[in-house]
């Protein structure tokens, strides 16, 4: 905003009170204090001294320029708004006030329309200059300033006649406040109406999007022009950032609600969305405007049934687009295996792209749309069809397992990948869905793991039965009989390949697991009878040694599930333990560490030691109860609920 010295007019010319008078203070309160004193009228003062010339040397008598005295249309010409005002006032005062009613309504009317006309074109330039207040190049801060003191001043005076039993003149009240505000209300209306900052983007914009940028970056102009120009020439009590920030919230969101009323396409639906609940509050968070602003006393730019009305409509939108999408992708994928084609290879792991595509496309809709309406809760219901949809997947991969096509098991390998994502992203990323949805789904899951593991190990299994058949029996306690089994495994395991390293891991555990199972199932089938110390010392190094060759193997394999020789190891001691106080204290310790061991287990394990008679089995079920009852079994790793035993 250009400035001038309010004081300095034409050459020669220098603006002053009369003798006597003193000029408002500048810091007197916005349309607040008190009316100073009037001492006489100004008509018949219009001539101005002008101050001699000289060659530049000032004589001893010229220190001191002369003031001169401005008349009202100089004042005016000067846009010296206060001071015009004040004279008007002056001359107020002495017709219509410091006369007496009779006088006054006696005097000389031609004087009264004069005062009219003059108070009426005062009034227009002060508007004028209220309508140019935000253009930069049209007016100068001090006539702004003065328009503002001007306006102070003349609402004193309404305040005065208020307080008189007088007549007021016809144009009091003036209500140049309220003049004001319609005024700035008007400017900022065409403003926005009419904005002059064109968006960067309009070639790939709608319409509505064009107008809304062009309004957002006038409005953020107009703001930062308020913040850093016209703010000084309001007192502070005028609360002028405020006022105008109001003003445009309030401008902005009438335009934005006949936008709706005429209803919206999709995408600019999502756009007026972006605007209202990011990219608006962003643009107050400026933080030139948030020194100046309680941006928060704005409220939203749309009511709530608006706002909610346009919610439900894009994430209707975003819900059925993520939909459709994923059941594409999950249709590409059958088509493929339909077909007969395998998933593609990626360092020797089969890979399916089913994951990548729905968790980038679940991450990318549900964080847009948190932005977009502005709510998590909201745009977590983006998801709400994703347990069904996971079903679907889920259905998918029985049908793949159910006909065993030759490409079945490298589907299921890669489909495993595609599991240990899903459950990643809803386990570290559970801010995306809501939570019933994510146990839903990783239920899904788990059993979708479960079910492939059981595919693919199921055969294995069935090829190593033989060897398993010889476990426990006599033979079992020759050391070759084992090794064999061992040879077997690790042949089998070869096979089991083709799955992500760590969902290959995940399965080699899995069988780790099903083979001690096996192992303690055919032990406790007792087809072995250990009659005497050397028998039990023997069956002792027998179980220790196969624990340790089976730990060995399924650890070089991938396997970290060293619990299981915990189990085997335990066991072995029972076996070898010859005095009832030890074998009970070794029964406490595998109940312990292994709280789904029941009394039927300890049972069929005793049974083994056939110099153990039946009172001593019993007391050692007793102690294992008590153990039991105890520690409890909440969150105890299942194993022994797996081995089933007579």
């Amino acid at each position: 905003m250009r400035t001038r010295s309010a004081s300095t007019v034409s050459d020669g010319f220098r603006a002053n009170f009369l003798h006597g008078q003193t000029p408002r203070s500048p810091g007197a309160g916005w349309l607040k204090g008190k009316l100073p004193k009037f001492l006489r009228n100004l008509r018949g003062q219009d001539s101005v001294n002008i101050a001699p010339t000289t060659d530049g040397n000032q004589s001893p008598s010229e220190e001191e320029p002369e003031n001169v005295i401005l008349t009202f249309e100089q004042n005016l010409e000067e846009r010296l708004f206060r001071e015009a005002s004040q004279l008007l006032i002056e001359r107020e005062e002495h017709l219509c006030w410091e006369t007496t009613e009779t006088e006054s309504l006696k005097c000389n009317e031609e004087e009264v329309n004069n005062l009219a006309a003059d108070h009426r074109t005062l009034e227009r330039r002060i508007l004028e200059t209220l309508e140019r207040s935000l253009s930069l190049s049209d007016v100068s801060s001090e006539a702004l300033m003065s328009a503002v003191k001007a306006i102070d001043q003349e609402d004193e005076q309404d305040q005065l006649w208020r307080q008189r039993d007088r007549t007021p003149p016809r144009w009091r009240p003036s209500g140049w406040k309220e003049l004001h505000n319609t005024t700035l209300h008007s400017l900022v209306k065409d403003r926005m109406d009419n904005p002059k900052t064109p968006s960067v983007n309009q070639v790939e914009q709608s319409s509505v999007e064009a107008h809304i940028c062009s309004m957002a970056r006038q409005l953020k102009k107009d703001l930062l022009c308020v913040v850093d120009e016209v703010k000084t020439c309001y007192p502070p009590e005028a609360d002028i950032c405020n006022f105008y920030a109001r003003l445009y919230h309030q401008t902005f969101s009438d335009i934005l609600r006949k936008i709706t009323d005429f209803g919206l396409e999709d995408k600019d639906c999502t756009f007026l969305l972006l605007w209202v609940n990011s990219h608006y509050p962003e643009l107050l968070q400026n933080p030139k405007l948030t020194s100046e602003i309680n941006t928060e006393a704005l409220g939203k730019l749309l009511p709530k049934d608006i706002l909610e009305s346009l919610e439900d409509q894009y994430l209707s939108k975003q819900q059925n687009d993520l939909t459709t999408y994923i059941s594409r992708v999950l249709e590409e994928a059958k088509q493929k295996w339909s077909e007969g084609e395998e998933p593609t290879r990626e360092d020797g792991c089969y890979r399916s792209p089913v994951a990548d595509d729905i968790i980038q496309l679940i991450y990318g809709m549900v964080t847009s749309a948190e932005k977009v309406v502005g709510d998590l809760h909201k745009a977590q219901s983006l998801t709400s069809e994703l347990g069904g949809l996971m079903q679907s997947f889920k259905s998918f991969q029985d049908d793949v397992i159910r006909q065993n096509k030759a490409n079945s098991k490298a589907f299921v390998k890669a489909n495993l990948g595609c599991v240990e994502q899903f459950r990643d992203v809803l386990n570290k990323n559970d801010h995306l869905f809501l939570e019933n949805v994510r146990e839903s789904c990783l239920c899904v899951l788990t059993d979708m793991k479960e079910s492939a593991h059981t595919y693919l190990l199921s055969p294995v299994h069935e090829t190593l039965r033989p060897h398993y058949r010889k476990l426990g029996t006599s033979d079992w306690l020759n050391k070759p009989l084992f090794e064999k089994l061992l040879v077997s495994i690790e042949t089998e395991i070869q096979g089991l390949r083709g799955s992500k390293e760590s969902c290959h891991r995940e399965l080699i555990s899995q069988f780790h697991q099903e083979v001690t199972v096996v192992y303690v199932k055919r032990l406790l089938k007792g087809e072995v009878k250990l009659k005497d110390k050397e028998w039990q010392k023997k069956a002792y190094m027998t179980v220790t040694d196969n624990a340790d060759s089976l730990h060995s193997l399924f650890f070089e394999m991938g396997s970290r599930e060293d619990w299981l020789k915990e189990i085997l190891t335990k066991i072995a001691e029972v076996l070898k333990l010859q005095e009832l106080p030890a074998i009970q204290m070794q029964v406490a310790s595998l109940g312990s560490a292994f709280p789904d061991l029941s009394e039927k287990h300890i049972s069929a394990l005793l049974k083994l030691k056939t110099n153990l008679s039946r009172a001593d089995r019993k007391r050692a079920k007793a102690t294992l109860s008590d153990t039991l009852r105890e520690i409890g079994v909440a969150g105890a790793r299942p194993f022994f609920s797996k081995v089933q035993v007579r």
